[in-house]
């Protein structure tokens, strides 16, 4: 078993070598660029569940294997990889989703003139996630972190002849900048605090009281900034919904098990140092909470069948930093268990979503309808996902949601626990409006004729996940808590149970029937909206139009963000461009015509021609000859 685990190092490196063969000879390999990436992405999910396997049964000890990097003074800068239970976990994640959605990308993306090219970015992308996932230090950490964010930009502006998905790809890139920023401060501030990038030691330092509690509470908040513009949490969530302009497998990718997974396992990883600090682990529950809500409520409006579905994860992402926030062994395990079986249950709606589409040519909502007969593999395992995600037993979805719920009410965090419900019955009611509308009833769409089911290479990824979604969450039930006890086996367990003690991972009984009770409130509205027909759908917009239209526009973030930063930064960019041009550039060129001038006037005079110089002459003596006369005559031979 340790054997295996020394050489984990490798689980990133097929990704990249798939990714190096597919850039040398992509043009010769052409749609078998799919089977490198595959086979690659294969291998390393082999690799990662016998690395799991032997991390489940080793005892609490990380494994870590660091290389000296750097020596600046007395300080050595490591590089390497280390194993816990959270990354070894995560491995498991982002290798399965990746393999299945390379599979699916074989058959969707089918004829595309840039098929390799797809492939290369998608196993650039699995490689950076998975060396994010596997670093022992945050400056290692933090370069796969800007990696992550290159390859996101890249996928999402794919089809970059459109202009929606190059402003989408810009909008992403800049957006997590922002976040990103507040993550390299942080670093460097527990750096020069700690004098190390190792968790172990700043988490030692914290431990030790090294750290004064406002430098805890600081350096804890910014990290959450950083992962706040990953993870799409409100105030920079909206370059999350934006991202759908990519081809919908790179959206199952990015809004599952990679991207926007990173700030959520970013706080779990580092969590000693956010317990520490009871002032960032509020933050980080009340973001969490509100952004829960808020994308909730987003989604109950939308007609994009890929937008529900992204609000849909920002939501499900404030739930899981609701739970981290919450503090204890309860909102740890709730928020990384969520994690798990989000990745599994949204890969599928993405991928169940971009069949959708694939057969129907529109992502219209309302355009959709009466494909159930048509699409039957489709139709249940979409309908699979939506149970998962509306929390109903015995799905996944169920087991994290309750947990989360459990941790709130655990911490006596009642207001985040009524959040948590409302939110729960918002997800509910949209997701089953979604399935209601796309799969029930009759067809809107002239292509009803011509619509069937997806080839193998599609539909066999997405029956898989919806496996994963039913059984996944059996792991971490009541009566057998095993992703429980095991997730706090570890360092980070002892530093929870340190502080917090020992506590319970699910809710009270009553509390579990409450959020069956709201999430089958919220599926039986929109069946009686949507297919019973016996309640308007205009039962909101006829009497409060102004609140329907908050939610369909977005709550007008977008234009604000517009009106506030977006065109005063332009209006100074052009200032500064003008200074620029006209000053800075204007005395450049002002010296530059002065030197041109004069040398100009010296090569006219020195034209080499002998007459012109003899007049000079001339011209020079009888202007000394009058000058002299002027004066009333030199004698001359004095």
């Amino acid at each position: 078993m340790d054997t295996i685990m020394q050489y984990a190092w490798l689980i990133p490196l097929f990704p990249l070598f798939a990714f190096i063969v597919i850039v040398s000879f992509g043009k010769l390999l052409r749609e078998g660029a799919a089977y490198i990436g595959i086979l690659a992405t294969g291998i390393s999910f082999v690799m990662a569940l016998m690395t799991f396997w032997a991390r489940f049964q080793e005892g609490a000890t990380d494994v870590k294997f660091p290389v000296d990097w750097l020596h600046i003074g007395d300080i050595v800068v490591r590089m390497g990889y280390e194993v816990n239970q959270l990354n070894a976990m995560m491995l498991v994640i982002v290798t399965l989703v990746s393999l299945l959605v390379q599979i699916y990308s074989r058959g969707y993306m089918h004829g595309d003139e840039r098929f390799p090219v797809f492939y290369q970015y998608l196993s650039l992308f699995t490689f950076s996630m998975l060396g994010l996932v596997i670093s022992p230090n945050l400056l290692q950490v933090y370069i796969f972190w800007e990696l992550v964010g290159v390859c996101s930009f890249l996928l999402v502006g794919y089809y970059f002849s459109k202009p929606e998905a190059k402003a989408a790809a810009k909008k992403a890139f800049i957006v997590t900048r922002i976040g990103d920023v507040g993550l390299f401060i942080g670093i460097a501030l527990l750096f020069w605090w700690t004098g190390s990038f190792e968790y172990t030691e700043i988490f030692n330092a914290v431990a030790l009281g090294r750290l004064e509690p406002w430098m805890t509470s600081l350096a804890a908040i910014l990290i959450f900034v950083g992962a706040m513009g990953k993870s799409g949490q409100f105030p920079l969530h909206t370059w999350l919904p934006d991202a759908m302009e990519g081809p919908t497998p790179v959206s199952a990718l990015i809004h599952a098990a990679t991207m926007v997974a990173a700030g959520v396992y970013l706080v779990a990883a580092t969590y000693p140092l956010f317990i520490a600090s009871p002032t960032a682990l509020t933050v980080v529950a009340y973001v969490g909470g509100f952004t829960a809500i808020f994308a909730a409520s987003i989604g109950l409006s939308q007609r994009d069948i890929k937008r529900v579905l992204a609000y849909s994860t920002v939501s499900q992402l404030g739930y899981m930093m609701l739970a981290l926030g919450v503090a204890g062994a309860a909102g740890y395990v709730a928020g990384t268990f969520h994690l798990m079986t989000h990745a599994f249950f949204k890969a599928l709606l993405f991928l169940a979503a971009g069949s959708v589409i694939h057969a129907v040519h529109t992502q219209d909502i309302f355009e959709m309808g009466g494909l159930w007969k048509k699409m039957p593999v489709t139709g249940w395992v979409f309908l699979i996902g939506c149970l998962a995600i509306a929390g109903i037993p015995p799905f996944s979805g169920f087991w994290s949601k309750e947990e989360i719920l459990g941790a709130a009410y655990a911490a006596h965090r009642y207001d985040l626990l009524w959040i948590g419900l409302i939110a729960a019955f918002f997800t509910a009611f949209y997701m089953f409006r979604l399935f209601f509308l796309t799969f029930t009833g009759k067809s809107n769409s002239d292509e009803k004729s011509k619509v069937h089911e997806s080839p193998a290479t599609m539909t066999l990824p997405m029956i898989v996940l919806a496996v994963l979604a039913v059984v996944a969450g059996f792991i971490n039930m009541p009566f057998a808590p095993t992703l429980h006890e095991w997730l706090l086996a570890g360092n980070v367990g002892e530093a929870i149970n340190d502080i917090f003690g020992e506590a319970e991972g699910h809710s009270a009984v009553w509390v579990q029937i409450v959020a069956i009770a709201v999430s089958l409130l919220g599926i039986w509205l929109a069946y009686l909206i949507y297919v019973k027909k016996s309640v308007s759908d205009r039962i909101i917009s006829s009497p409060l139009p102004w609140l329907y239209q908050l939610s369909y526009r977005k709550y007008y973030i977008d234009e604000f963000y517009h009106y506030v930063f977006v065109r005063p930064l332009k209006g100074l960019g052009y200032v500064l461009n003008l200074f620029d041009r006209y000053i800075v550039d204007g005395l450049v060129n002002l010296v530059a015509k002065i030197a041109q001038g004069l040398g100009r006037l010296h090569a006219y005079l020195q034209n080499g021609q002998m007459q012109t110089y003899g007049l000079v002459v001339l011209v020079g003596l009888v202007l000394i000859l009058i000058g002299f006369t002027a004066q009333g005559g030199v004698p001359f031979g004095k």
